[in-house]
């Protein structure tokens, strides 16, 4: 069994929360998988549908003006720019197996 099958659905992380930086757990599994929440206990909670509609038209309408936002912060705000240091370590990327290919003999 490896260390990663133990774990309940969510990775601690750091993250903003206006200019000071807290602990925040990003979903490994279920519904919000891959989203960033304050408590873990988010990850399993069930969906309110009302909330993620509303959410949805919202970023349908001013998407792209969140974007531009979020991007000028990510580069301008010194806790951000700290974020980005601290969890370089936590981010892993899945090694691209060969397969066990091997070439054929002739």
């Amino acid at each position: 069994m490896r260390v990663a099958e133990i774990t309940e659905g969510y990775v601690q992380i750091w993250g903003r929360k206006g200019a000071t930086t807290v602990r925040k757990y990003r979903c490994t599994s279920g519904s919000r998988r891959g989203r960033i929440v304050a408590k873990p206990s988010t990850c399993t909670a069930p969906v309110n549908a009302a909330s993620r509609r509303t959410l949805k038209l919202n970023k349908a309408k001013s998407g792209g003006k969140m974007k531009v936002k979020t991007r000028i912060t990510k580069k301008a705000n010194a806790a951000s720019r700290k974020l980005s240091r601290l969890n370089t370590g936590r981010r892993t990327l899945k090694r691209k197996s060969s397969g066990g290919r091997r070439r054929k003999k002739i």
